[in-house]
Order: structure tokens, then C-alpha cells, then sequence
């Protein structure tokens, strides 16, 4: 009488099934998860974690606008600029979002060329990224000396409820802070990328790997965070 052979299906290769694959895959020496480098999953772990940070403090800003009882003040009057005899709200605020969205544009093509090894390309989009965003930076820093010279402080305003000072300047200036360092680090990356440092294998920081363009990804990972955290700035502290 034959016998029969069940057959048993077979793990992928370099996979473990079950928990023991999950033990495996964060114990191994190389990647926490297969066919992820740990840049780009560091860079998603501590994109998640700056989520919950940036959600504490709008939940905490619409918590203070929703319980105080002094009249919170209007974003449309507190944030606007006269421009010869016309007082246009949220004129500055408006630009300053438009100068951030095009930023995300010239990253996305960077990624691009970066992937394609165009060195030139990849660099002058970098560079141009960077200076959509100092251009936002300095727009800010333009809003916060108004604001200052108008009275505005952390503990206090002319306009309404004192809390409002205090929301601004934290909410808008740690995501100021954020597209400092954003900007900071795309000027770094773009010099390597232009002189050819992923090409010819320089030893420095991110360059010890011929060919890894993978840090203009891991870069444009972060400068898309930057950009959607003020989309929900926008929309939450200036329109509502």
C-alpha cells in the first residue's frame, strides 16, 4: 500500500512563521523588519511618535479654546496685514501654506531623480526645497514680530482669552522648529548628493554605502510630515 505525503507549505524564503518570526525579525542583527533598512524604518517610528506629540498639543489647544470663557480672539483679524488701504485676513498664513505645499512638490521630484542617480537634478530640487522652506521660516519669524509688537504674549493678549499666546507660540513654533532642522538637513544632503558622495563611496555621515540614495527618501519622509502637520495647523488654529 502507497504512502501518502502530506505536503506542507512551505515559509518564504528568509521568513519564520508565526511569533517566532516576529521574535526573529526584531532580534535580527541587520533589520527589525525584512526588506526594510533601518533608516526608513527609524524615520516612520519617530515620524509616529512626533504624531502623538503634535496631537497632544492641538487637542490641548482645542481644549483651551473650547473651555474658557473669555472670547477666543478671530484668526481672521488677529492674522491679517494691510497691504496699502485694504485689510486682507489671513493674507501671510495663506502664502506661507502655498510656499510649503510647492515644497513637497520639488521634494517628490527630488526622490525621483535621486533613485535615478541624477546628481544634478536631485541637488537643485534639494536646494530648492530648502529654500521654499527658509522662505516659510522667515515668514513666521515675520508673523511672530508682528504679533509680539502688537502685545501678544505666552501669558496674555489684546484681543480675548489669555491662553491664546501661549497656544500660539508653542503650536507654531515647534513646527517652525521642525522645518529649521528640515531645512538644515536638506542643504547637508544636497552638498553630498552634488559632489558625488554616494557615488564614489565617501566615507561621512549617510555616505558610507555606494549608491544609497535611500536618504533623499528617508529625508522626503520627514518633509511631508512637516508639511501635513501645518495643513492640520492651518485648518485647526487659523480657520476655525
Amino acid at each position: 500500500m502507497a504512502e501518502t505525503t502530506l505536503m506542507q507549505p512551505k515559509a518564504a524564503p528568509g521568513t519564520i512563521p508565526g511569533l517566532r518570526g516576529i521574535a526573529a525579525d526584531w532580534a535580527s542583527d541587520q533589520r527589525a523588519f525584512k526588506n526594510v533598512s533601518w533608516g526608513k524604518a527609524m524615520m516612520w517610528i519617530f515620524l509616529l511618535s512626533d504624531t502623538f506629540i503634535f496631537s497632544c498639543f492641538l487637542l490641548s489647544y482645542m481644549t483651551a479654546r473650547m473651555s474658557t470663557t473669555v472670547p477666543w480672539p478671530n484668526p481672521s483679524e488677529v492674522f491679517a496685514l494691510n497691504i496699502g488701504s485694504k485689510h486682507i485676513p489671513l493674507i501671510l498664513i495663506a502664502i506661507m501654506t502655498f510656499v510649503l505645499i510647492s515644497s513637497s512638490g520639488t521634494m517628490a521630484m527630488a526622490v525621483n531623480f535621486g533613485y535615478r542617480h541624477d546628481r544634478v537634478r536631485t541637488a537643485a530640487l534639494m536646494l530648492a526645497t530648502a529654500a521654499f522652506g527658509a522662505t516659510f521660516v522667515g515668514m513666521q519669524a515675520f508673523e511672530w514680530t508682528k504679533l509680539i509688537m502688537e502685545g501678544v504674549r505666552p501669558w496674555g493678549n489684546p484681543w480675548g482669552a489669555p491662553q491664546f499666546g501661549a497656544c500660539f507660540f508653542m503650536i507654531t513654533g515647534f513646527h517652525g522648529t521642525h522645518v529649521t532642522i528640515g531645512v538644515i538637513f536638506l542643504i547637508a544632503i544636497a552638498r553630498k548628493v552634488l559632489r558625488g558622495d554616494f557615488d564614489r563611496e565617501r566615507r561621512g555621515f549617510f555616505t558610507s554605502r555606494k549608491g544609497y540614495y535611500e536618504i533623499v527618501e528617508i529625508t522626503g519622509l520627514y518633509w511631508h510630515f512637516v508639511d501635513l502637520v501645518w495643513v492640520f495647523i492651518f485648518a485647526f488654529f487659523y480657520l476655525w
